[in-house]
């Protein structure tokens, strides 16, 4: 259900996710949709009361979403696309016969499948397959400076995450999205840094930012470029 707020002369509208949980928080997606995250004992009127006292910040951030113009159309995994990985960009060939593999060549990514519905799920199993790899790889000397104040990830998981890069679970592992496996690696850290600093400071408040600045001084840059990148 749609419930929406009046602000000045702009009308926020917005769903709520109840789930047992002890915040309440606000997510804007990159199509400009609003989503109230909240604990299942939340009254509207708490909501309403968060959701006109980020009103400004909802606003701000439909409006930047909006300045990027359409989003790239999805992609159909035939010849002569381009694909991310890694921050640079790749031409996709795609060739009929067998067996069925991968491989980057040059500026190319070089897909052999039985079928050209398949292109898709083997291009798919690549990221996959390269995300576990290299997210553990650049993870490794994060987690080594994180170890200064006492924490340390559980485990590190990937998978595909529809709006969010990362999290982090109360039992402390970290979950990446397999998408960054397309972004530029320092876009890649700072994900990474930002969800351990989630270790020290489960909340997005002030000691948190203060921490993430210290382990990535430049974050807003990549945050945004990742934003930009791949949103």
């Amino acid at each position: 259900m749609e419930h929406e707020i009046q602000f000045g002369l702009s009308t926020i509208r917005y769903t709520i996710q109840l789930s047992q949980r002890k915040t309440l928080s606000i997510i804007v997606m990159p199509d400009g949709a609003v989503i109230v995250k909240a604990p299942d004992d939340a009254g509207m009127e708490r909501i309403n009361e968060k959701v006109h006292k980020r009103a400004s910040w909802i606003l701000k951030q439909q409006h930047y979403f909006k300045s990027f113009g359409e989003r790239t159309p999805e992609r159909r995994y035939v010849s002569g696309e381009s694909h991310l990985y890694l921050g640079k960009q790749y031409l996709l060939r795609v060739v009929i016969g067998t067996p069925e593999s991968v491989k980057y060549k040059g500026r190319y990514f070089e897909i052999v499948c039985s079928q050209p519905s398949k292109a898709k799920e083997l291009m798919k199993k690549w990221y996959r397959d390269h995300a576990k790899v290299k997210f553990a790889e650049i993870a490794e000397p994060i987690i080594l400076r994180f170890k200064h104040y006492h924490v340390e990830p559980s485990s590190l998981f990937i998978q595909e995450m529809s709006n969010r890069w990362g999290s982090c679970t109360n039992s402390g592992k970290i979950i990446l999205n397999t998408e960054l496996i397309k972004a530029p690696r320092p876009c890649i850290e700072y994900v990474i840094t930002h969800e351990l600093c989630h270790l020290v400071h489960r909340e997005h408040n002030a000691q948190f930012f203060e921490l993430l600045a210290t382990q990535m001084p430049d974050w807003e840059r990549w945050k945004n470029k990742l934003e930009r990148l791949l949103m």
